[in-house]
């Protein structure tokens, strides 16, 4: 069983840190902040007469933080999803009548996914036939958790 974890035990000093630039580079004073730079930029061009170091200053100081930005936030959503994909397991394993063979799907090739998508959707869709053709939807038997038809976008 998974236990609370203390602050100081919330994975590595480096994690830790970067949950905390991206919680606080997404919130509105970082916006601002942003803002206020870009304002201070542009005020500054008359008094810098719009030179090439006025536009490098600008440019250099974007393309660093979109740089560093790029890792930040691709080790944040990695993080995300890893723990989506966990939370995700933990409940297929759970569900008594699951199928558990999509544990750790999403690390297979892609052509292997589409396969058990098409699989699942098409037992859903079986499911509905027999349900509508059963005599009383009540004496049907059904999972503890009954699930609508996935529906593609």
């Amino acid at each position: 069983m998974v236990t609370e974890l203390r602050e100081s035990e919330k994975g590595t000093p480096i994690t830790r840190t970067i949950s905390n630039i991206t919680g606080w580079l997404g919130s509105f004073p970082a916006i601002l902040i942003a803002l206020g730079i870009i304002a201070a930029w542009a005020v500054s061009g008359p008094m810098m007469h719009y030179s090439d170091t006025w536009q490098l200053v600008i440019n250099t100081f974007t393309t660093l933080v979109t740089f560093v930005m790029v890792f930040v936030i691709q080790n944040s959503q990695n993080r995300d999803g890893r723990a989506i994909q966990l939370k995700l397991d933990e409940l297929i394993c759970a569900i008594r009548d699951a199928d558990d063979r999509l544990v750790g799907i999403e690390e297979e090739p892609e052509k292997q996914i589409k396969q058990a998508q098409d699989e699942v959707r098409g037992r859903v869709h079986n499911e509905d036939e027999d349900d509508a053709t059963s005599p009383s939807g009540d004496d049907a038997p059904r999972d503890e958790l009954r699930t609508r038809p996935l529906r593609s976008a």
